[in-house]
């Protein structure tokens, strides 16, 4: 069975999801920036979502982190919970 560990910074609006990845890009750690910016509480362990397989998360969470590059920042990515930015860092298929 597939799995996976990733990490997660979740907000409320696209707009700050977007400002925050463009941070991300331009060299801010994921990590800290979860810490100060990330709803979930997960984000006081830096946005880490620890390893689960298919059908733990929320499908939007499964379309991205089981199909998508490992290692980089995917999103946003809208669910019932607001806007994440996804970073994948293991995949085992």
């Amino acid at each position: 069975m597939a799995k996976a560990t990733a990490r997660h910074l979740l907000v409320s609006d696209e707009q700050t999801c977007l400002d925050l990845k463009k941070q991300i890009q331009d060299g801010a750690d994921f990590g800290e920036l979860a810490k100060q910016h990330s709803s979930c509480p997960s984000g006081q362990r830096g946005g880490d979502l620890g390893e689960f397989g298919p059908g733990v998360m929320v499908p939007e969470f499964d379309t991205v982190v089981f199909n998508e590059a490992v290692g980089e920042v995917h999103g946003p990515v809208k669910t019932q919970f607001g806007y994440h930015l996804l970073e994948i860092t293991s995949r085992e298929d």
